[in-house]
């Protein structure tokens, strides 16, 4: 039986996750998991709806308050889908479930990672960031996803892949879906400003112009 932390965001396998923990079951569930060493799982709570999450350990207690809270770190793990949930466990405050763990195959490709960072790099030149995130290869599409203007819904999407080529192309498609629209924006944007400036118009050329 696996304690869970519904939470409307998606966390990714190799993510560190800080997380403020205020509410009193949460507080058990922390607790809990650092006397006993066990991990507990994060399922992403979309449309009013738990299936997928991620598994997490706690890595450390950064900060410990009088009211009982506590500033945490955590550790993505691995994948599950929930396949009993029940909202409190016997004898706790928080909730938990029976949960099935991905079989993942982790099978990659040097040559979609290269292209995948091509278009990251022309996702943040487009949208002018100073410092856009760095990434070398190897990487994995978790390490990238949320770096990538993925909706909250696309973000669970992409956690229900099982398959790393998968989830690469699907990040790929994301922007090149993703990049002609920033783009547009951006000429919006300067034709916007243009509005209300001088406009310096070269001379046109009617010699060769016949009714």
């Amino acid at each position: 039986m696996l304690p869970l932390f519904p939470l409307e965001l998606v966390v990714y396998p190799g993510e560190q996750l800080p997380l403020h923990i205020f509410e009193d079951r949460y507080q058990q569930l922390i607790r809990d998991c650092k006397a006993e060493g066990i991990p507990f799982g994060i399922p992403a709570y979309i449309d009013k709806k738990l299936a997928y999450g991620t598994e997490l350990t706690l890595t450390s207690i950064e900060k410990e308050y009088p009211s009982g809270a506590m500033d945490v770190l955590c550790l993505g793990k691995r994948v599950f889908k929930i396949e009993t949930f029940y909202p409190e466990l016997s004898g706790k405050l928080y909730a938990g479930g029976k949960v099935t763990y991905f079989e993942e195959d982790a099978n990659t490709a040097m040559s979609l990672q290269e292209e995948l960072l091509q278009h990251i790099t022309t996702l943040y030149t487009e949208l002018t960031i100073e410092r856009p995130p760095v990434f070398h290869t190897p990487f994995t599409s978790y390490q990238v996803a949320h770096k990538v203007g993925l909706s909250i819904a696309q973000e669970y999407y992409l956690l229900t892949i099982h398959n790393e080529l998968e989830r690469l192309m699907y990040l790929i498609g994301h922007l090149k879906g993703t990049i002609p629209v920033v783009r547009e924006m951006n000429r919006t944007k300067a034709v916007i400003q243009m509005n209300g400036h001088y406009k310096n118009f070269d001379p046109l050329d009617f010699e060769d112009y016949h009714l």
